[in-house]
Parts: structure tokens; sequence; C-alpha cells
């Protein structure tokens, strides 16, 4: 069972507001054939959650009404699991958006998705994928026992078919998260370490490396409280807080829509139930939001966005600074 987190809504983090949105992000559902220790969704193969075809739907009427949005941000769970996330994928493409998969690469060897690989090399998806170590026994003891194996077959896979390969317009970054409650390690750095390491050991290659700050909520925070380090690790952030990551937090620019296509500011606020307020602080579906401009719509925040804004900054692309 998950300890009770403490209410994290009452905060002095400084007040921002929404610039122009260009990243619609999607999460598909909460089923996931993994149980990361490190995973702020909390997702597993015991969750039940996974959006319905009319939801896609809306969604994707939402992205053609929307042209300032250039990318498709599509994660989960592991979203290829929803037996509609290969005609969002398609539907999307059609539309001139970009794509990505938040892919944690073992759903490559799972049964039923043989030529999912094949299926993102030809619609051209970038894939984002976890690999939050390059070391065998880390990896493991963070994302369970094979992980890492099944991670680098899944990477010979993309590899096979071009991804991660100079000039082949095929996409494969790589997400580095700390171990523990430590703030990751500079990303440019820890990149030239991975990239050489994968090569050397095992033949794998990939595109860029991003570092993500593990946020206290969910699975992540639950773990942190059991261990008597949650109050520590919140100091830590806060301690850590640098001004100049405002700029360029992911929320200014995104919206993420959870399963049943409710909208909020990201995906850490929809963990936490933090809705995105349009007016009032009600809960909005996506159906309700087209055709309505939110540049300089508040954004929520809360204690976990000093996650966001601590030292390089950590964003769903990786450090801000």
């Amino acid at each position: 069972m998950l300890a009770t987190l403490p209410l994290l809504e009452n905060t002095d983090f400084p007040p921002i507001k929404r610039s122009t949105l260009d990243t619609l992000q999607v999460n598909l559902g909460y089923v996931c054939n993994q149980q990361c220790l490190h995973c702020h969704v909390n997702a597993g193969p015991n969750r039940a959650e996974i959006m319905a075809r009319d939801t896609c739907e809306q969604v994707l009427i939402y992205l053609r009404a929307t042209p300032s949005i250039k990318t498709l941000d599509i994660t989960g769970g592991a979203p290829e699991l929803n037996p509609h996330f290969r005609y969002m994928v398609k539907t999307a493409q059609q539309t001139g958006v970009h794509v990505i998969d938040r892919c944690n690469l073992t759903i490559l060897s799972v049964p039923g998705q043989e030529n999912l690989a094949q299926f993102l090399a030809e619609q051209h998806v970038e894939i984002i994928a976890s690999l939050p170590c390059y070391l065998e026994e880390n990896v493991d003891r963070q994302r369970g026992k094979g992980v890492f194996q099944d991670s680098l077959a899944g990477m010979r896979q993309l590899n096979a078919l071009g991804y991660g390969q100079k000039d082949s317009g095929l996409v494969l970054n790589l997400v580095f998260n700390p171990q523990g409650p430590n703030l990751p390690a500079p990303q440019a750095a820890l990149a030239a370490d991975y990239k050489k390491f994968l090569k050397e050991n095992y033949g794998v290659v990939f595109d860029q490396l991003y570092t993500i700050c593990n946020m206290p909520i969910h699975r992540f925070g639950s773990t942190l409280i059991s261990k008597g380090q949650f109050h520590t690790y919140m100091q830590l952030l806060r301690e850590a807080y640098c001004d100049d990551n405002l700029e360029t937090v992911m929320c200014r620019n995104l919206i993420s829509v959870d399963w049943q296509g409710y909208v909020y500011d990201c995906d850490f606020n929809q963990m936490l139930g933090l809705p995105l307020h349009w007016h009032t602080p009600i809960q909005r579906h996506i159906s309700e939001l087209i055709n309505v401009d939110l540049e300089e719509n508040p954004i929520v925040v809360a204690e976990h966005c000093y996650g966001c804004t601590a030292g390089q900054g950590s964003s769903c692309g990786g450090a801000l600074s």
C-alpha cells in the first residue's frame, strides 16, 4: 500500500503563466508491463485505467482545431498497450504533427507487440525511452529483474531499423532518473558517459540523453515517506531552486490530458489531481477547450514544482539549463 503523502498545494512557489501552446501531452492509461520504483504515475500491470476510443477522438478533434500544436507527446503507463495507440499515432501524423512515444523499451518484447518497432519506424515516431542507468544492477534494482537486458534488446531492435543512427531521421532519446533522493548529474557529461559505455559494451546507440528529477509524488513519494526522506528531499529541491528555469518549464507551452480526457497544466499536476484552471478551478474536459486561447492563463503550482526548477532544471525534455 502507498503511504499517504503530505499535502503539496500550499506553496510559495512563484506564480507563472502560460505562453503559446505547442505541445499536447496525452496519457493513454496507467496500465504498464513494468512497475518501477521511481514511477510518479504509479503505473503497473494491475492498473485498469485506459483511454477509450471516443476520448481519443475528442483529443484528435482538439489537435486538429489547435494549429499552434506542433507535437503530440504520448505517454502512459505503457501507452502502446492501449488498443487505440496506433490509430492515434497514424491520425496525428496525417495532420502533420510530430509524434513522440514515451516508450519503456521492454514493451517491444511483449507478446502481441512484435511489430511495434517496425510500426514506430514507418510512422517516423520519435522515441523517448527510460533507461535510468547504463549499469545492469542499478536498472534492475529500480525497474525489476531482467529489465536491463530486455531494454538492450529493445534498443537493438530500434537501432536495426535506423533509430539512433546518423542521418536516419529516426530519433531515439534516453531518459535518466537518479536512483534515489538526489538531483540528476549534469546532463551533457552524463550523456557522454552513457554513449561511450553502451556503445563499447553493448553495441547500442542513441541520440540524446535527458536527465529528469524524480518527483516526490505517488510511488516515489511513498518510498520517500517510508524511508523518512520526504521532507529532506523537498528541502533539497527548494535549496536548489534556480529562478532562470522558470522561463522554460514545460507547463508554459504544454497541456496534459488524462485517460478520461481531463486537462492539467502538466503530467505531474495530473497525477496529483490538480486540474488546469480556466476562469474557475473546476475540472475541464478537452472537449470544453476547443478554440479557447490559454495564453497568459495562470498555471497551478504546488511544492512539487521545485522539482522542475532545481539545479539544471527538469522537464519532459530533460535539463532546462
